[in-house]
């Protein structure tokens, strides 16, 4: 692993603020320096503050925690919750994120008007299958708040030893306070996922863009190729982003040599344009599935392929991250994340907290949005409250008739024994254990099977020559 870390597309705010002191990189290794600024007096005040606690301080100081202590009040100071500083456990974690499997949850995490939100989860994580979805606040984290809680430090709080379950209180728009406990387990490293469809209709699905995900997009096209498949819908769908320099790679792929990727714009209004350089390779009909969790490199790609090549974009608005960080570390393994820029489209849209309008809007199924219940917990005849409502809406969308109230009456009753027996279950008439986790899955089962934003991708691919 290279020890600058790659530039990242991953964030939510604007470009850097300035600052009294400038932090650079020493030319030679990853050393950071500090270098006054032309007013020296506001350094002389920072260290003279140090040496105010060195000396008269009651009890002994710490000299790391007091130096680690500054650089975050500085990198707070900028209001831009993505610059960040990294102690060698969290920076350490970071580096895992973009390169290689770790231990946790599997969900990547956004930071916005002082809450931290799930950006999206990632295929095949616990955290997709416990039913996590783009924009879920996070509240609290095995009972402790997260409020006042930078990224990292809630990351720290959630991730953890595989096997190791961990308590999240969650709050999503038009449901309420969801309470979830997920098991943490090996989060997978792939990161593209292929299939072909009827119509030899190739669908690659990009969940994030990492170190090794332009080999797996190249090898994905070549096998749907050898499948037969003509055209091709690419499905950026709770992509929440990654290394923005994969996301170029990738991008060529589908645009013409020489059109615009993207343009990045430094704080004094200086651009630099990164335009196609290889040969185009997909020349086949091709559209673009995003959603509300398609963010950062993810954006990127997308607003690429339709502006400098007019592929159809499907799907929902994007989540708008339009902003670039610079992560670099120091020698003790700590590192600081800094936003350096703001990236365009090449049309020069800056799309950041505003996102990518799809020309054909499709959305999913209203069940698609139902939290997930926690299956230790019992909800029988008598119970009431809207846990209740939405294990009734989960048995509607199943097929079963009966009124969401959110009062378990006798009518869910004999839904909920009629599901029981259908699945080979012990028939109790109680939602619970085994029970809920047959409705998540049932439920999950259909969504994949009426997956209305694919179909209406697939509409859109048809009419395309």
């Amino acid at each position: 692993m290279k020890q600058q870390l790659k530039l990242l597309l991953i964030v939510l705010v604007t470009a850097i603020a300035t600052s009294g002191i400038t932090l650079y990189i020493a030319s030679k290794g990853n050393i950071m320096s500090i270098n006054s600024s032309s007013d020296d007096e506001q350094f002389e005040k920072l260290m003279a503050t140090y040496d105010k606690i060195k000396s008269d301080y009651y009890q002994k100081a710490d000299d790391e925690k007091l130096t680690d202590g500054a650089i975050k009040g500085m990198l707070e100071a900028l209001d831009d919750p993505y610059s960040t500083y990294m102690d060698k456990k969290e920076a350490k974690r970071f580096e895992e994120s973009i390169t290689s499997s770790f231990e946790g949850i599997g969900a990547q995490v956004e930071e916005k008007n002082g809450q931290i939100l799930i950006a999206a989860p990632i295929k095949g994580s616990p955290a997709e299958k416990a039913g996590l979805k783009p924009h879920d606040e996070i509240q609290k984290v095995n009972g402790k708040s997260v409020k006042g809680k930078t990224i990292n430090e809630t990351v720290t709080m959630i991730r953890g030893k595989k096997g190791t379950n961990v308590k999240l209180v969650l709050h999503r728009a038009g449901v309420g306070q969801i309470d979830v406990t997920i098991k943490r387990d090996t989060i997978p490293i792939e990161t593209v996922y292929s299939k072909m469809l009827d119509d030899n209709i190739g669908q690659i699905q990009i969940t994030t863009f990492s170190e090794n995900t332009p080999q797996e997009l190249a090898k994905a096209i070549d096998h749907l190729n050898e499948k037969g498949a003509t055209r091709f819908v690419l499905d950026l769908r709770g992509n929440p982003g990654g290394l923005m320099d994969q996301a170029i790679v990738m991008t060529n792929l589908f645009v013409d040599k020489g059109k615009t990727i993207l343009q990045v714009e430094s704080k004094n209004g200086d651009k630099k344009i990164y335009k196609a350089k290889n040969e185009r390779q997909v020349n086949k009909p091709t559209v673009v599935l995003v959603n509300g969790g398609t963010a950062s490199a993810a954006e990127i790609m997308a607003a690429a392929m339709h502006q400098s090549s007019d592929i159809p974009i499907v799907g929902e608005k994007t989540f708008g991250k339009g902003t670039v960080q610079n992560a670099e570390n120091f020698n003790d393994g700590s590192t600081v994340k800094l936003t350096i820029a703001k990236w365009l489209t090449p049309n020069g849209n800056w799309i950041h907290e505003k996102g990518i309008n799809p020309q054909y809007k499709a959305e999913l199924p209203s069940y698609s949005k139902l939290p997930f219940l926690n299956p230790k917990k019992e909800y029988k005849a008598g119970s009431v409250g809207d846990e209740v409502k939405v294990a009734q809406q989960m048995l509607q969308a199943l097929g079963f008739k009966l009124k969401a109230t959110g009062s378990f009456d006798e009518q869910t009753e004999t839904a909920v024994k009629a599901f029981q027996k259908a699945q080979k279950l012990k028939i109790t008439g109680v939602i619970t254990g085994d029970t809920t986790a047959a409705m998540t899955v049932k439920l999950q089962e259909k969504l994949s099977k009426n997956d209305t934003q694919l179909e209406k991708a697939i509409e859109v691919l048809k009419k395309e020559k």
